[in-house]
């Protein structure tokens, strides 16, 4: 029994945290969705979605064009076996647009931008920053955090869009260009499998990774003084490392959800 309480006891506090944590992180969204596309804080959206949206194209675009091609690869060499190397077109198109695309998009920029707001925030809570617009009466969710979601929601679907493209023509040098498919094949699957539901759906994972990837970076950052395992820069770091984890992981869930949802 003794033996039992002590396994048991702080796998319920964890679980219990966690829980807390996710309400918390509910309630901060709440907030932050209620200042959000302010006229007043429209030049810091705008200054956002250039840093996350803008600068983070590069990227996007580069894995957007490698993971078309590998996927190109991988489908011709299994679709041979069944004798249907015609539609390749489809299976890349479809594979990107509904599920790849908005997945590894959302991982991407968490990776790059998230990382960034997350420590900025942190940085800015343990220099007592943030207890100064306290200080003269600027909320802080409003001024910090609502831009960034603001950000996010408007440049999630664009990059996710150019994710989409870039991939499509990566299978196409693949499939096509590299293994010898044929051109007019490939574009007309494309064109033919693909629809609007398809596209929406795969924009609906973008606006919903969105606000999972804003609202987790922004709440460890902003909350990185009330970590109990570190003080300082430290906590900025644990801080960073967190949001990016929690951002990916619950990217994946998020994707599984709305997936069925969706089905």
């Amino acid at each position: 029994m003794i033996l039992t309480d002590a396994l048991t006891r702080p796998l319920g506090r964890k679980v219990l945290n966690g829980i807390n944590h996710l309400g918390a992180a509910t309630i901060f969204l709440g907030k932050a969705l209620g200042s959000i596309f302010r006229s007043k804080q429209l030049l810091a959206t705008l200054e956002q979605i250039y840093y996350i949206g803008a600068t983070s194209t590069s990227i996007v675009m580069l894995v957007g064009l490698f993971t078309g091609m590998v996927l190109g690869l991988q489908l011709h060499y299994t679709l041979v076996k069944f004798g249907s190397e015609g539609a390749l077109g489809s299976a890349v198109a479809l594979s990107l647009v509904r599920e790849m695309g908005p997945v590894l998009t959302a991982i991407m920029v968490a990776a790059r931008a998230g990382s960034s707001m997350a420590a900025e925030i942190g940085i800015q809570r343990i220099s007592e920053q943030i207890d100064a617009l306290h200080t003269m009466r600027i909320e802080p969710l409003r001024y910090l955090v609502s831009p960034r979601i603001a950000a996010a929601v408007i440049s999630f679907p664009l990059l996710t869009a150019f994710f989409d493209l870039i991939g499509i023509f990566g299978g196409f040098l693949s499939g096509v260009l590299l293994l010898g498919g044929d051109p007019g094949i490939y574009l007309f699957r494309v064109e033919s499998s693909i629809e609007w539901e398809d596209v929406s759906g795969g924009f609906i994972k973008s606006l919903v990774f969105a606000l999972v990837v804003a609202t987790i970076c922004c709440y460890q950052g902003y909350f990185t003084h009330l970590r109990g395992d570190s003080q300082g820069a430290k906590s900025v770091s644990l801080s960073t490392t967190s949001a990016v984890v929690l951002s990916c992981v619950f990217v994946l869930i998020a994707d599984y959800v709305v997936t069925s949802l969706l089905m």
